[in-house]
This record gives C-alpha cells, structure tokens and sequence, in this order.
C-alpha cells in the first residue's frame, strides 16, 4: 500500500531484518509487536538502561523491560483502558460508555464518576503493582530504573502512578525515528 499510494516517501518498514539497534532476548523475538521494539529502542536511547515502558493504548496496555546493557528482555500485556471500558458497558445491565477522565475523588458519588474512578485509580494501581514486580524481578533498586509513561492515554493515568520518572507521549515515534535513521 505504501508503494501504491506514497511511492516517493522515503520509508522504512519495522519487520524482522530490519537494524532497530536493540537486541530482543525473548524466547521468539518474532512475535514481539514492533511498536514494543521501537519504544524499547527509543527509552534505551534517551534514557538508558535499565528502563520499564509503560504504553497506554486503548486496546492494550504493554510493559516492556529494557535492561542495563539496553537489550529488550520482556513484558507484559494488559487490557487497555479503552477496551475494559466498552467490556463494562457491554456487559454491565447498568452501565454505559462515559468519558475518561480523573475523577473527582477515588469514593465516587454517581456512576459515571464510579466508572471512571476504577478506571484511573484501578489502572493506576495495577501498573504501580506490575512495575514493583518488574523492579524485583530486575534486581534494580528504583531510583536505578526509569519507568516512562508513554502513548495517547499516559496523561490521564501519569499523576495517579507513583512509578513514573518520565512522561514521554512521542516516544514510539521518537523509536520509529530512530529505526529510520539506522535503516536509511
């Protein structure tokens, strides 16, 4: 489709072959998602090693480990915060879509505030409790760690971790950037 439509854009396509500059140690390093590699690549580049990222997409939320040699060594995989919500108004007799944003308070008083409320807070909870784990399973002391905060929904969950050193939104593109530059 590229070719067809933007045949004279310069471009790169992130696959397997491609020089991203980052070693993947994972048992298939085939079936890790390329937007995984590239915000690996981008935090082990801006921020060194080891680094936790933390990308908030709507369908998943992903958590990948770079460490203190700057090979990706892993994560994990959550719901998305976009996909729990439309999950609850899909299922719930009660409850409908509504919109993410901070609540006023964790005890919320009317439903929607409820809905948002366990989204922010619930989700801000398990990513502090994921990455905790990750710190003990790297060995790493926190203040040896940067955790970022990345992609379109960061800003909504950012205030309510404890975990993060760093809000960088841009950081798949920056990757991406990066990968170019290494491939053109």
């Amino acid at each position: 489709m590229l070719a067809a439509h933007f045949a004279d854009v310069p471009r790169v396509v992130v696959e397997p072959g491609v020089r991203t500059g980052i070693p993947v140690l994972t048992d298939n390093p085939r079936e890790v998602g390329t937007d995984r590699i590239v915000n690996a690549l981008a935090a082990a580049t801006r921020y060194g090693g080891p680094a936790v990222v933390v990308d908030f997409g709507g369908t998943a939320t992903t958590f990948d480990v770079v460490n203190a040699q700057g090979q990706y060594v892993g994560g994990a995989i959550s719901p998305g915060i976009e996909i729990s919500l439309e999950a609850l108004e899909r299922r719930g007799a009660q409850l409908r879509m509504v919109e993410l944003r901070r609540p006023r308070s964790v005890i919320a008083r009317n439903t929607v505030e409820a809905l948002q409320s366990g989204m922010v807070f619930g989700v801000a909870s398990q990513v502090d409790g994921i990455v905790a784990r990750m710190l003990e399973e790297l060995e790493a002391r926190v203040d040896e760690v940067t955790v970022v905060a990345t992609g379109y929904l960061a800003e909504l969950v950012y205030d309510e971790c404890r975990c993060f050193t760093a809000l960088d939104p841009w950081l798949t593109l920056r990757g991406l950037e990066l990968v170019y530059a290494r491939n053109s």
